[in-house]
């Protein structure tokens, strides 16, 4: 056995909060302690980065008025997004996809401009920037669900439109709007094949070995 092992108590508590992690719609008027804001920002810059580069930015919205201006922009490309699905419309439309104006805190994720400064792990794989600041969001995410907070991640917005919002520098990117707060109770699936929209696959749909393997 390792000496760098954690305890079973402490292994099974990381397991939980992944196998019950959700991408959540659904919140109750309760705010979050600013302790605990605090904490899941902590776990989201100690996330894993190409190169040591850092890539996130986080913007707390706390302005009513620009929440509500980030609410529409949301429901803008949620009609855009219904009109691309085609036959699909209708049952997208019925889909909640955002908690937008119930959630307790509001934060938008962002990569910096001047990024291409980053050669390291970037030069043949520029989108690093982008799957680095995915790591720092899961980190919210896990340690959310660990607080009993749910979080959804929101990514139908036009990136300019929000970047243009929130005075955001030229060659900087939005790529997640984030929801966070209390709520009543966490879906048993995702809520996406809940409402039969999707299915998901298991493991052996996507784990091949040596070669890639179509399944």
């Amino acid at each position: 056995m390792s000496k760098h092992k954690f305890s079973d108590a402490e292994i099974a508590g990381v397991y939980r909060a992944i196998a019950e992690r959700r991408d959540m719609r659904h919140f109750i008027d309760k705010p979050i302690p600013a302790d605990t804001l605090t904490k899941l920002l902590n776990a989201a810059h100690q996330a894993g980065s190409v190169g040591l580069m850092q890539p996130w930015r986080f913007i707390r919205i706390t302005d009513l008025t620009l929440r509500q201006q980030i609410h529409q922009l949301v429901d803008e490309e949620r009609q855009l997004t219904a009109t691309a699905l085609g036959e699909r419309k209708d049952d997208f439309m019925k889909l909640k996809v955002e908690g937008v104006l119930e959630c307790a805190e509001l934060l938008v994720v962002a990569l910096p401009n001047h990024r291409e400064q980053h050669i390291f792990g970037r030069r043949t794989l520029p989108e690093m920037d982008i799957a680095s600041t995915a790591c720092a969001i899961q980190n919210i995410w896990l340690a959310a669900r660990a607080e009993g907070l749910g979080m959804g991640w929101v990514s139908l917005f036009n990136p300019k439109k929000l970047g243009s919002l929130l005075n955001m520098p030229e060659g900087s990117l939005a790529i997640a709007v984030l929801c966070l707060g209390h709520v009543d109770e966490f879906y048993k699936k995702p809520m996406l094949e809940l409402e039969n929209w999707a299915e998901g696959k298991s493991l052996d749909c996507f784990l091949s070995e040596n070669t890639w393997q179509d399944k």
